[in-house]
């Protein structure tokens, strides 16, 4: 195919994915974290919850690392909550626990305490099973 096609090239969420691994790896977390979330939108799109929620937890992390708090706490909820859904739920709950050490690195002990409550409900269900 040459280019003049007007063909539009397809990403791939898992090289995409790759490429986030390989930034993070060197310290560029924020250029890593972009590419984890591009990639985690077209594991979504490709209904590819695991993954999806996998890459967005690691886009967490680089916005932890960052020490951004607030965004890194909204991304490792959405990432528990992708989890659940499709029955990942230790996963879900270390997304949980990372939510939480934000919380606490906020100062927002109203909710730390509610997700510590969360998160025992969660552990009494897995020790159940």
């Amino acid at each position: 195919m040459s280019s003049g096609e007007g063909t539009e090239e397809k990403e791939d969420p898992i090289k995409i994915h790759r490429e986030g691994t390989a930034l993070s790896d060197v310290g560029k977390h924020e250029e890593a974290m972009e590419k984890f979330l591009r990639a985690s939108e077209l594991y979504e799109k490709a209904r590819n919850s695991f993954d999806a929620s996998y890459v967005l937890f690691k886009a967490a992390e680089c916005n932890y690392i960052l020490k951004d708090y607030s965004t890194a706490t909204e991304r490792f909820l959405k990432a528990a909550d992708l989890a659940f859904k499709v029955g990942y739920d230790r996963f879900g709950l270390s997304a949980l626990e990372y939510a939480l050490d934000c919380y606490k690195a906020t100062g927002e002990k109203e909710k730390a305490e509610e997700l510590k409550k969360k998160i025992k409900e969660v552990k009494d269900k897995l020790s159940a099973l």
